[in-house]
């Protein structure tokens, strides 16, 4: 496997892939950002479990959650703030998805957490990635 220079773009690939396939489980190398991303989206209900495989080079694994017609409850992932271009966002222009359907995911001074608890909290930060 190569040096993925995005990981959380790749993440974010492998989860919306899953899907398409109707994947129960997806499997991802780990890593503390991912861990954090993974735990905004199953408190969001987006997913419906993750856990640490302590496996040689550590995984995440992720359950998946579907609806009634086996049609995935994430319909959308984007990935916004990328290694080549950083986007910024301060604390009066968080942006809102979906007009408040999904959740923005930002990397901030106080740890990762939803655009809904970083208006909260009053601080703004990086926004990582879309999830409708």
């Amino acid at each position: 496997m190569g040096v993925i220079t995005d990981p959380i773009a790749d993440m974010l690939t492998r989860i919306r892939n899953a899907l398409v396939a109707r994947s129960s489980q997806v499997t991802m190398p780990a890593s503390r950002m991912k861990m954090e991303i993974a735990k905004i989206l199953k408190a969001e209900g987006f997913i419906a479990d993750y856990q640490m495989e302590k496996t040689a080079p550590e995984a995440i694994r992720i359950t998946l959650r579907y609806g009634e017609r086996k049609q995935g409850i994430i319909t959308g992932l984007r990935r916004i703030s990328r290694p080549g271009l950083r986007i910024y966002a301060q604390r009066t222009e968080l942006p809102r998805v979906q007009g408040g359907l999904g959740v923005a995911i930002l990397s901030t001074s106080k740890g990762v957490m939803t655009d809904r608890d970083a208006r909260r909290a009053g601080i703004g930060g990086e926004v990582l990635c879309f999830i409708w």
